[in-house]
């Protein structure tokens, strides 16, 4: 059996892939490192199959791209067909001058006509979509960059198809969408991962490069990418003071002024590595393999969520370790207490990018109120990215900052030039006087 049939069918089984380990995350981790690094691999098929995600047949995806984004696919192909053609060349001619160093050199073959190669590519140059997709899907073979074909949902139903590849970050996609939605340019938009079997959504960061996350995905999997606004975003910047004075009452929390605000931030994000919220508190946490929630106190650090033993106090040195950030993603989840009987809907998960199904590797947490979730949420994002996270919402302020001065200017011009038109155009609350001999009634 193939190498590769062998990786889907451990891809197809989540939990008999980690079936041999003993059960840390990070062992978990070690043990996906080496086989992503497999050289055994076929690289067509991962290819072939890195074109697929969200879609039943690639022929179908690259019909549902625009015009534009198919002849950037193409020009790229071509780029990356005649490197390695030139590549191919260039090593064919130095080893042949290797072997034959003692002949002379009108044994070598003449050079391409470079005139006559070029007219036949321009002869050969597919007009049609059709030819065009047709040519692609041969190319796609050949290509060393992973590219994604994906369907991103709106929040009007719609959806728009991009053509993304591994170089790109989640921030380069979301300029990509502003430009073909036109819309506000909020720092809040987000592109958004659903998994509707686990019923839960992440929020991906805006430094993550897209193809990473959606290449651990199934082949038949239902999950979709969102562009949706999420006000929680940036929500640790924006109000700092929610979770750097937690333990301070609402009153006093609202009644912060700006200033004070930028002076959280430069205390906790401004050296090169970010202070993490001091957060601690009763969670509920579920059993493996059972519906069933019991209380335990947690404590946030920098490396991960840790708890108190039974028995023990909250000092540090009593702390058991739960979970370390840097295997597991975090996740907000939909109906657990219908599905698990969660004490309440505020829960969420933390489980590694590979897990898809159901597993007990996975970590389930459940908290009293929104509130709560939202602190534990936001102020886990903190401590996994850092000084990263602060340097997205900076970029992401300068972006929409820039934008928005742009689309001012384009608002003034054209209103300028409506003016010298219609210099004399009349205001529109203008009502013409009446002709003579008529009444208005």
């Amino acid at each position: 059996m193939l190498p590769c049939v062998k990786e889907r069918e451990k891809m197809d089984d989540i939990d008999a892939m980690f079936s041999h380990l003993l059960g840390e995350m990070d062992h978990l981790s070690q043990s996906l490192g080496p086989a992503a690094e497999s050289p055994d691999i076929n690289p067509t098929s991962q290819t072939e199959s890195t074109f697929s995600f969200g879609f039943t047949d690639l022929n179908e995806s690259l019909n549902e791209l625009e015009d534009h984004d198919l002849d950037a696919l193409m020009a790229d192909l071509g780029s990356i067909s005649t490197f390695k053609n030139s590549s191919d060349t260039d090593n064919q001619l130095s080893a042949s001058a290797m072997t034959q160093k003692s002949e002379p050199a009108a044994a070598l073959p003449p050079p391409p006509n470079t005139a006559e190669s070029s007219g036949e590519l321009q002869m050969s140059k597919p007009h049609s979509k059709a030819d065009k997709i047709k040519l692609a899907l041969e190319r796609l073979k050949e290509a060393k960059v992973r590219k994604l074909i994906v369907k991103v949902m709106m929040s009007d139903g719609s959806a728009k198809t991009l053509m993304v590849d591994e170089r790109q970050t989640v921030r380069e996609v979301l300029d990509t969408l502003f430009e073909k939605t036109h819309c506000d340019c909020s720092i809040d938009w987000s592109l958004c991962e659903t998994n509707p079997e686990l019923q839960i959504e992440r929020g991906f960061e805006d430094h993550e490069y897209l193809v990473e996350p959606l290449s651990m995905w199934t082949r038949h999997s239902e999950n979709k990418i969102n562009f949706v606004l999420r006000p929680q975003k940036y929500v640790m910047f924006t109000d700092p003071q929610m979770f750097y004075m937690w333990k301070k009452k609402t009153a006093c929390l609202s009644g912060i002024n700006e200033q004070a605000k930028q002076l959280l931030l430069k205390e906790h994000f401004g050296g090169s590595i970010a202070i993490v919220p001091d957060l601690e508190g009763t969670l509920y946490l579920k059993e493996d393999g059972k519906k069933i929630w019991k209380p335990r106190y947690f404590v946030l650090r920098a490396s991960g969520i840790y708890y108190v033993p039974k028995g023990k106090t909250k000092s540090s040195s009593d702390l058991a370790c739960f979970v370390r950030f840097e295997k597991v993603n975090i996740y907000t989840t939909k109906s657990y207490k219908q599905k698990y009987r969660a004490p309440t809907d505020f829960c969420f998960m933390l489980k590694h990018p590979c897990i898809q199904k159901e597993s007990h590797y996975i970590k389930f947490l459940c908290c009293d109120n929104e509130h709560t979730l939202l602190l534990w949420v936001n102020s886990i994002r903190a401590a996994k990215y850092g000084t990263v996270l602060y340097a997205n919402y900076q970029a992401a302020m300068k972006r929409a900052s820039s934008l928005q001065t742009l689309h001012s200017a384009e608002h003034k011009d054209r209103s300028s030039i409506r003016v010298e038109e219609y210099p004399h155009e009349p205001p529109p609350d203008f009502i013409p006087p009446p002709p003579p001999g008529h009444t208005h009634f």
